[in-house]
């Protein structure tokens, strides 16, 4: 290619190498960090060169530049969403304006110690549609917190959509408003083999940043792990909430799919305080009753219809919130060990059981949060399951009280649906150590 180049004009010859050293420097900022290689749990995971990116950002004062993706009217329209909640330039999930009162005591210093309070990491990959909702209310909450007292972390999938994009062109935007905000791009797709080991990958990767400053941080710093829901500002601080009144180590929303009526999503890693699945599902992987949530267990089915938490062994649902002291003593998301008995699961759900068996086994689900996702109506399941909003404008602090009591002695292992099995709770677990 260099050789045929000087066969060219001179004019285009300055321009042909001109184009071939853009790409070169684009190809060495897409592997940058700052200054070297990043070769941590995702190996070809990377910060991009701000210096490359910065291109792409609109600086104070200067127009929004073109990605290479996106124009740079389309980039400017997600980041108006993103920071204005009443922008109309896009679709985004309309949301109820916070309760300033309800959470208040979610602004007091929990910890002298601690510079960074809450913590948001995220994994995304062709998402755009979603940020203007998903960002925006994480945005909303920043802002209610404060948001030098909080940190935005970000794992982005090598989308072809853009997606990356508008999270470097908010950078800016972020840092001008205090909060510190990582932002890295990985090819590593889980949709390949070893899907559970890549997510655990990837969950981790989006930790690390924040990990890497403990001294910013306290085992009291509240983390905020959303997946790519469609989320109001007040499911995020509703879960800060529920994890302080609760004295909990981990708190869960609900996630539906939008079927009519919704119907419960994440039955794959939700396991009840008695070790089993939300709902029955029968080895001929039959679904009728996936409307009957909890048909064993009548103290958690009625605590669930009045939209009240209740304990379980171990959740996710679309979005979580814990306590980083577990993640300071060392904890990681990982894939099962099968070599030491660990069934086939996900990583959540090991995340969860490594959180009692390290004595944090405080989990409860609040299902007055409800998760939807992009893949329909932005309303639907809001408009259905209802907002928090909705649910605890009547309810005290008091009425919220758990009872909290030890870990099953079974859980239900599913690996598929047509091979469930029991075992203990913490098999493999003691192998390990």
């Amino acid at each position: 290619m260099l050789r045929s180049a000087f066969l060219l004009p001179s004019w285009c010859r300055i321009s042909c190498l001109g184009l071939i050293v853009f790409l070169l420097l684009a190809g060495l900022a897409l592997i940058e960090r700052d200054g070297g290689l990043f070769h941590g749990a995702l190996g070809d995971s990377s910060t991009v060169s701000s210096g490359f990116l910065s291109k792409f950002r609109k600086q104070p004062g200067s127009p929004q530049a073109n990605g290479i993706i996106l124009s740079a009217a389309d980039i400017s329209s997600y980041r108006d969403a993103i920071f204005n909640t009443s922008s109309k330039t896009l679709d985004r999930l309309e949301c109820p304006a916070i309760n300033a009162t309800r959470y208040q005591t979610l602004k007091q210093v929990a910890s002298s110690s601690a510079k960074i309070e809450y913590v948001f990491p995220l994994n995304l990959r062709q998402n755009l549609p979603l940020l203007p909702t998903l960002l925006g209310s994480i945005v909303e909450a920043i802002r209610f917190l404060g948001p030098e007292r909080c940190a935005l972390s970000i794992v982005e999938g090598n989308s072809p959509d853009g997606t990356f994009e508008v999270l470097e062109a908010i950078r800016p935007d972020l840092e001008r408003l205090g909060v510190s905000y990582f932002c890295r791009t990985t090819a590593l797709n889980p949709s390949q083999d070893d899907r559970i080991e890549k997510l655990a990958a990837l969950r981790n990767a989006a930790l690390q940043p924040v990990l890497d400053i403990p001294d910013m941080l306290s085992p009291s710093s509240t983390v905020v792990f959303l997946n790519d829901v469609l989320a109001c500002a007040e499911d995020i601080l509703e879960l800060a909430l529920q994890l302080r009144l609760l004295g909990a180590d981990m708190t869960c929303a609900m996630d539906w799919e939008i079927t009519e009526p919704p119907r419960f999503y994440d039955v794959w890693i939700g396991r009840s305080i008695l070790g089993d699945t939300f709902w029955d599902i029968p080895a001929n992987m039959s679904w009728d009753k996936a409307l009957d949530l909890f048909s064993n267990e009548p103290e958690t089915a009625k605590r669930f219809g009045h939209h009240l938490p209740f304990q379980v062994f171990a959740c996710w649902n679309g979005g979580v919130s814990f306590r980083m002291q577990p993640l300071l003593e060392g904890l990681r998301f990982r894939a099962p060990n099968f070599t030491a008995g660990e069934c086939v699961q996900g990583e959540p759900q090991l995340f969860c059981a490594e959180l009692w068996y390290r004595g944090h086994g405080k989990i409860a689900v609040v299902p007055a949060v409800n998760f939807g996702y992009s893949n329909g109506g932005y309303d639907y399941i809001k408009k259905n399951v209802g907002f928090v909003s909705d649910w605890v404008r009547d309810q005290s602090p008091t009425t919220s009280h758990i009872n909290w009591v030890g870990p099953p002695d079974e859980v239900k292992c599913i690996e598929p649906w047509s091979k469930q099995f029991w075992q203990p709770w913490n098999a493999g677990l003691e192998a390990r150590q």
